[in-house]
């Protein structure tokens, strides 16, 4: 299975948990649309199919992964143009 780059997942993960947080501290309410994407999408990149289960496979994930700058441009933003070598 191939796995999503380090830096990516940690940003999913992040981003899922802060606003799971702030949805848990305003009481039960259902998740905003971002954190429902956010959940799929941390599933796809896991293979899991609950939420739970994809944060534990990648924080799994995480904690073996080298720790290196990333690469990886953030959301919405573009990889620098590089020179032929």
């Amino acid at each position: 299975m191939l796995r999503p780059h380090p830096a990516v997942l940690r940003r999913l993960v992040d981003e899922y948990e802060a606003l799971a947080a702030a949805e848990t501290a305003r009481g039960p309410a259902e998740l905003n649309p971002r954190a429902r994407d956010l959940a799929y999408t941390l599933c796809v990149s896991t293979g899991t199919r609950d939420v739970k289960r994809a944060l534990e496979a990648a924080h799994q994930w995480l904690t073996g992964a080298p720790a290196r700058e990333s690469t990886v441009p953030a959301a919405g933003q573009r990889m620098p143009a590089t020179e032929p070598a």
